[in-house]
C-alpha cells in the first residue's frame, strides 16, 4: 500500500538559474578589461654611441683568457685544461700579474664566435672566485 500525501502536486526537480552567475561574470569581465594594462614587446631600437677614444697611453695590466668553438682554453696564450670553475680559477691566480697599486688585472675575455656560451660563463665564475672583477670581451672591428 502507497500512501502519497501530495496527490496533486509534480516533483518538480530544481534548477540552477545561470543568469545571475552569467551576470556577475560578465562584470568581473569588464572589469579586469579596463584594468589590465597591455604592453607591447617589439624589437628594441637603439643606436649606439661611436667611440672615437684613442687607446690609453698607459698599458693597464691584463690577463687574457681565450676559449675557442671546440671548447679549448687558454690563459695569455698558454693552453690549460678544463676541468672546473674552481681550477680556472686557481690557474688564473697563479698567472696574475703582480701590481703596486693593489687593482687586479683586466681580464680580457676572448671567445670565439661560436663558442659555447656556456664556457664563456665558465671563465665569469672563474674569475669570480679568483677575485678579477676587472672583465672585458674582446671584440674585432668589422672591416668594411
Amino acid at each position: 500500500m502507497n500512501m502519497n500525501f501530495r496527490r496533486g502536486k509534480n516533483h518538480e526537480q530544481p534548477e540552477i538559474n545561470l543568469i545571475p552567475f552569467i551576470d556577475v561574470l560578465l562584470v568581473i569581465l569588464i572589469f579586469l578589461m579596463v584594468t589590465t594594462t597591455y604592453s607591447k614587446f617589439s624589437e628594441l631600437q637603439i643606436t649606439l654611441p661611436v667611440a672615437n677614444a684613442e687607446k690609453s697611453p698607459q698599458r693597464m695590466l691584463e690577463l687574457n683568457v681565450s676559449v675557442d668553438a671546440k671548447g679549448d682554453f687558454a690563459i695569455n696564450n698558454e693552453r690549460i685544461p678544463y676541468v672546473s670553475p674552481s681550477q680556472l680559477a686557481s690557474e688564473m691566480q697563479k698567472r696574475v700579474p703582480k701590481t703596486d697599486d693593489g687593482k687586479g688585472p683586466v681580464v680580457i675575455i676572448s671567445a670565439d664566435g661560436a663558442a659555447r656560451h656556456q664556457n664563456v660563463i665558465h671563465i665569469l665564475e672563474a674569475a669570480r672566485l679568483a677575485g678579477l672583477d676587472r672583465l672585458t670581451f674582446a671584440t674585432q672591428v668589422k672591416s668594411e
